[in-house]
């Protein structure tokens, strides 16, 4: 009889978290957030505080920070009958008038339907994709202008029960976002302020940016029970001339969140063209080859999701859950606002 792989159970990455450790909103100042550094080669934790990065760090890395910034993609709406609905949009911009969307309502949903955001403003199902999204179209040209007014903030249902607030619009964004298209936030970046930016410069510890515009890859559950029969979804992604050059000639590179890690490890550095969009549906779990990077910034995540998966795929998931334990034990708050770990692969 075959012996399963204990790493490739989705049950092995469920933990137990305490609710009070579910962090509802952002620490300020932001650099105020806790932070497990964690040393591979000596197998040494260390806690600290994120105003203190740099200390980790020297001159030889390099910081790969993604800045896809997040659009109010969550719709209310109400559908002729008189139901609610939410309609989460998936793609900011579309050439063809046709977006991509996830449809949250009580009634069962078919192509034709219609739901009103406002008296004078509506979308209708065109497609149901085989994903369970569907393809819309508004009634309107404009639509960055109705996300603009309409839209809310897409934190996360275990934040707040999903219900966002006004501070969300600036806090669920990292300081250097710059090209919307994501529908969650990179949130490894959340506790970059101007001070830690201004330490990493006087330790001349360089940076580079990527985006990578975070979809349904991202934040989708696995839910197969062998993980490695789960399959992501395509996100969007791309590198300017700069960043890309600083990234072929830096050996020691520290990615700043799971997503920045599946950019470089997507990369194929001699055929990649600079300002060119490229698609990605990278997932890394235990087993999987870590190529370019020495080490990781990343929040502590959700049991049983791709990203919890892919930090074990640094250091093993033994090590991984030995360390949430260990985060939970000294009171770390945990997902999207919660506080940060560094991974260090080579000390």
């Amino acid at each position: 009889m075959t012996q399963i792989n204990e790493d490739l159970k989705l049950e092995s990455y469920f933990y137990e978290l305490p609710k009070h450790l579910i962090a509802n909103h952002q620490v300020e100042p932001r650099h105020d957030s806790k932070l497990m550094v964690y040393k591979k080669k000596s197998n040494q934790v260390i806690h600290s505080t994120f105003k203190n990065l740099a200390q980790f760090l020297n001159d030889q890395n390099l910081l790969v920070l993604n800045e896809s910034k997040v659009f109010p993609c969550r719709l209310i709406a109400q559908k002729n009958s008189g139901g609610k609905a939410e309609i989460f949009l998936l793609d900011f911009k579309s050439d063809t008038g046709v977006y991509n969307a996830l449809i949250k309502s009580s009634h069962k949903k078919k192509i034709g339907d219609e739901y009103h955001i406002s008296p004078d403003l509506k979308v209708t199902i065109k497609q149901i994709n085989d994903d369970h999204t569907f393809k819309i179209v508004f009634n309107c040209q404009n639509v960055e202008a109705v996300l603009e007014e309409w839209g809310k903030t897409p934190i996360p249902p275990y934040i707040r029960k999903g219900e966002s607030c006004a501070s969300d619009v600036s806090n669920y964004q990292t300081i250097y976002a710059k090209n919307k298209g994501s529908v969650a936030a990179p949130t490894a970046g959340l506790h970059f302020t101007p001070a830690v930016f201004n330490d990493l410069k006087t330790f001349k510890i360089d940076h580079a940016f990527v985006t990578l515009h975070v979809g349904l890859g991202t934040f989708l559950p696995v839910n197969t029970p062998m993980i490695n029969e789960h399959k992501m979804h395509f996100e969007n992604y791309f590198i300017g001339a700069g960043s890309l050059e600083k990234i072929k000639s830096h050996q020691n590179i520290i990615a700043v969140g799971t997503t920045s890690l599946r950019v470089l490890e997507s990369l194929s550095l001699d055929e990649m063209l600079a300002d060119t969009m490229y698609q990605t549906d990278i997932f890394l779990y235990p087993g999987k080859k870590i190529r370019r990077v020495k080490g990781l910034i990343t929040n502590f995540h959700l049991p049983e999701s791709s990203l919890i998966m892919l930090v074990s795929s640094l250091i093993g998931r033994k090590t991984v859950m030995d360390l949430y334990t260990e985060a939970i034990k000294n009171e770390y708050r945990f997902y999207s606002y919660g506080d940060a770990m560094l991974i260090l692969l080579e000390e």
